[in-house]
């Protein structure tokens, strides 16, 4: 629900990369892994072997580490793992290759616009109430 209205992510066709840490005691495996489901659109689906940090920053020239992939999606995260390929090392190359393929073209950036404020703007300060305040929009129950 947002704003009192159900989201349907099955509609969202976009591509999407989800991570996941084997041994993650805040955002679990099995949990992270029920968002395969919920896409409508190409989900690629990487599980890295190790915790919470250390799962994420595992960087190519450390060595160390493995990570799975699997391109059949169980409902079972524990199926899945059973007929997924280990790959030794960091799974950061496989990310690498995966924004390669879906960003498109690389075009220059935009020229800063006269005026503006400086980085990293004023949007980043917007909160909900602040937007609903432009907007005269009022909060939900």
């Amino acid at each position: 629900m947002a704003e009192g209205h159900p989201i349907d992510l099955s509609k969202i066709k976009t591509p999407v990369f989800i991570h996941a840490a084997r041994k993650d005691h805040i955002s679990p495996f099995a949990s992270v892994y029920k968002g395969v489901g919920l896409f409508g659109g190409e989900v690629t689906f990487v599980l890295a072997d190790s915790g919470h940090i250390a799962g994420v920053v595992n960087p190519p020239a450390a060595n160390k580490y493995r990570y799975w992939t699997g391109a059949n999606h169980p409902p079972k995260p524990d199926n899945w793992l059973a007929y997924a390929t280990e790959h030794p090392g960091s799974w950061w190359p496989l990310w690498a290759e995966w924004l390669k393929e879906h960003a498109g073209t690389e075009v220059e950036p935009p020229a800063p616009v006269a005026g503006a404020p400086a980085a990293p703007g004023l949007y980043v300060r917007e909160t909900l109430e602040s937007i609903r305040e432009k907007t005269g929009r009022r909060s939900t129950p």
